[in-house]
């Protein structure tokens, strides 16, 4: 099995090239899909961040996502301390899913992971793809195409290793600016080197 990290920046469009990638027939095991999980009520994800935050980031028995996201994008304290909590049960959740995946005969997994170098996991992968977007790009996608701020835009950004940065690190990248043809194209220029 071939074991691909797929990364990028805040708005980068890592969502699209994954999907593009399952279509080519590997596997995706979204790092964003583990987060929404342990964030349920019930979970051990859910007991410790309300253990750690406070009820007062509980609202109408769910985790108070936007106000938690407020806080620990302004405050690295916070953020160190939150990412302490979810980063070991997300990797936890992945590699289930990693197991399960190859279970069922998948030869090729791209795990999506956003902060893939800043958790420095990318020499747990044979290939690492960075989808990339200038960052002007990154902040007009996050304020027009997600609703959020200009100023919560740009704190996002802040709070992730800088995405030209990325883009020397990584193997492959994906520019992700162009039409959706055009990601497309390059996704499956990319295809054939990471999956033999």
């Amino acid at each position: 099995m071939k074991l691909i990290g797929l990364t990028g920046g805040a708005g980068s469009g890592k969502s699209t090239v994954s999907e593009m990638f399952r279509e080519l027939g590997a596997a995706v095991v979204d790092a964003d899909a583990a987060t929404h999980a342990l964030y349920e009520p019930g979970s051990l994800g859910f007991d410790l961040i309300e253990g750690e935050f406070g009820p007062e980031y509980v609202r109408d028995g769910r985790i108070d996502r936007a106000r938690l996201g407020e806080l620990v994008f302004n405050d690295s304290d916070a953020r160190q301390r939150l990412n302490a909590i979810v980063h070991p049960l997300v990797r936890e959740w992945m590699a289930a899913r990693t197991a399960e995946a190859l279970v069922h005969g998948a030869t090729v997994v791209v795990q999506d992971v956003p902060l893939l170098f800043e958790s420095g996991l990318d020499h747990l992968y044979s290939d690492v793809v960075l989808v990339y977007v200038p960052e002007h790009v990154q902040l007009q996608r996050l304020v027009e195409g997600r609703g959020l701020s200009g100023e919560r835009a740009r704190a996002m950004i802040a709070a992730q290793m800088p995405i030209d940065e990325k883009r020397q690190r990584a193997k492959h990248v994906v520019d992700n600016s162009g039409s959706r043809d055009e990601t497309r194209e390059q996704v499956e220029r990319i295809w054939p080197q990471i999956s033999r």
